[in-house]
């Protein structure tokens, strides 16, 4: 057709006609240049597809860690919105079906939100036909989310004073509100909120200065410092409540994990170690309220683990760590402790050879373990004594012909190599490994204290390190009470605060127990 169109003379065509060849000129243009925009488009968007796939099953030198791939999820996100909003601009001249609507989690709006209503009347309500004003038969009501930066408020306090007109009944005044850091400028509230942004939504103090500062608020990170300090100073009666509350249980988990803190003289950081118990009696049942406490060393040795733990007797459970192996002796103050060890740890060592090189010996290891967590998948949640009995009939058979198959593979397999290693390793705890057999309160695994401690590795990598051992006991006992609150579904910032005020007005000591995370009402 355009070739016929160019050996025409256009001149001599009639105007009608000439119009209509240049509107399908235009329209031609318009559609190419549109193709070029979707070609685009759909180049970008299979892109977005191929760094979901290396995120997702890429080589494992090239995997992200679980934080650094929740970033990466968030930037491709927030292209591939940019992507169907600009799909969306693209007006094709042809009509198109109608897409269906991505299914997404777009948020809700909580009843609890404060609602604030803005009216919007027509210019005019007065009718056409003359009969007067309108009258209102329904309205359209639409919720959108309005998000106001912190805005920093001073609290004046006002106490006026009284006296007697004849100057004899002398002077009345209230007496002044007692406050947690006297004569200083925080309030109990603001306390909290400085602690729960450091140590549950990992922002360090210098950044929070930043961040007030863009509010016109000049507070140095020293001072916030400062005040964390004495917050710590004042909780430290809490948290010590809340670790012997733990250690009156028969059953609890232990973990430990890096705290890097500078070491003043030197101008280098030491390696400290914030050691984490925690309890949990949910998956059997337990009436016990969850909790965990991080207690800061200068160092990992077992001696540590000990007396952390002074008072503790029961099952602990652990990984394979050699430091905890001081609290099974007979000779121990409190008396000696059993270890239970971590199947998901067991696991882990297959698993990492398994990748490596594909053994079908460590494969077969991973078949056989996936069988005892299916089957406590199943049990989960039930009493005690259910789950004793379902694993003695139902796992113990399964383990017993794991320790044959794995007795098998090590009379073939050389000690010295990789895989041999890791199935030694996993004969050595073998005993410890069983004991979950035998008591329905046990885990398979130390799952539960690992989660635990993962907040405390995200706040490692945000702040990089404590400035002092002091330091790190004050990250210690904030982070107790905060990851102990989240265990019980409590708002780490309401609790905080309410428990700051209680202790700035005195309360008293023989009613600690008041105080406790799982003991906050949520409604106050």
């Amino acid at each position: 057709m355009f070739d016929v169109l160019k050996n025409l003379d256009l001149n001599a065509l009639p105007a009608d006609v000439w119009e209509v060849v240049l509107a399908v000129g235009e329209q031609n243009a318009a559609l190419t240049a549109q193709v070029g925009e979707l070609e685009a488009l759909n180049t970008r968007l299979e892109h977005f597809v191929k760094e979901l796939n290396q995120i997702i099953y890429g080589k494992r030198s090239e995997k992200l860690g679980p934080d650094e791939r929740q970033l990466a999820f968030e930037d491709i996100e927030v292209a591939q919105s940019e992507a169907e909003a600009q799909s969306d601009t693209i007006e094709m001249t042809k009509p198109r079906k109608t897409r269906k609507s991505a299914q997404r989690n777009l948020g809700n709006l909580p009843d609890h939100l404060e609602r604030i209503e803005d009216v919007i009347e027509p210019d005019s309500i007065v009718c056409p036909c003359g009969c007067g004003d309108m009258i209102r038969i329904g309205e359209d009501r639409t919720e959108r989310l309005e998000i106001i930066p912190a805005q920093p408020k001073v609290v004046v306090t006002i106490r006026p004073k009284y006296a007697c007109p004849k100057k004899q009944g002398g002077i009345v005044q209230a007496a002044a509100p007692v406050h947690l850091i006297e004569g200083g400028l925080p309030t109990e509230g603001t306390l909290a909120h400085i602690g729960v942004s450091k140590y549950a939504d990992h922002c360090p103090l210098f950044r929070q200065s930043q961040i007030y500062a863009r509010s016109g608020l000049n507070i140095d990170r020293s001072t916030l410092a400062g005040w964390m300090g004495k917050v710590s100073f004042h909780l430290a009666p809490v948290v010590n409540h809340l670790l012997n509350e733990l250690k009156s249980s028969s059953k609890l988990f232990m973990d430990e994990t890096r705290c890097p803190v500078l070491d003043p003289g030197r101008g280098k950081t030491k390696t400290g170690y914030l050691w984490a118990i925690a309890r949990d009696e949910r998956p059997f049942g337990g009436t016990a309220p969850p909790g965990v406490v991080f207690c800061y060393a200068d160092g990992r040795g077992g001696k540590h683990a000990s007396e952390f733990l002074m008072g503790f007797t029961g099952t602990l459970q652990v990984d394979g760590y050699t430091g905890y192996n001081t609290m099974t002796k007979p000779g121990r103050n409190s008396g000696p402790v059993k270890l239970a060890y971590c199947w998901a740890h067991a696991r882990r060592k297959l698993k990492e050879v398994h990748d490596r090189d594909a053994s079908p010996i460590a494969g077969e290891g991973l078949k056989r373990i996936a069988k005892f967590y299916k089957i406590e998948e199943a049990i989960r949640g039930q009493s005690a004594t259910q789950r004793k009995a379902a694993r003695q009939e139902q796992t113990k058979p399964l383990l017993d012909d794991f320790e044959v198959w794995l007795k098998v593979q090590r009379s073939r397999i050389s000690a010295k190599s990789r895989l041999g290693e890791k199935l030694s390793y996993i004969a050595k705890y073998m005993g410890g490994l069983k004991l979950f057999l035998d008591d329905g309160s046990v885990e398979m695994d130390s799952n539960i204290v690992e989660r635990a401690i993962r907040p405390i590795a995200l706040n490692r990598k945000n702040a990089l390190f404590a400035g002092h051992d002091e330091g790190g006991r004050t990250w210690a006992r904030i982070a107790s009470l905060i990851e102990t609150c989240k265990l019980n579904g409590v708002e780490p910032y309401a609790y905080l605060k309410a428990t700051l005020e209680a202790i700035a007005a005195g309360h008293p000591s023989t009613r600690i127990d008041e105080l406790m995370p799982w003991n906050f009402d949520k409604k106050s």
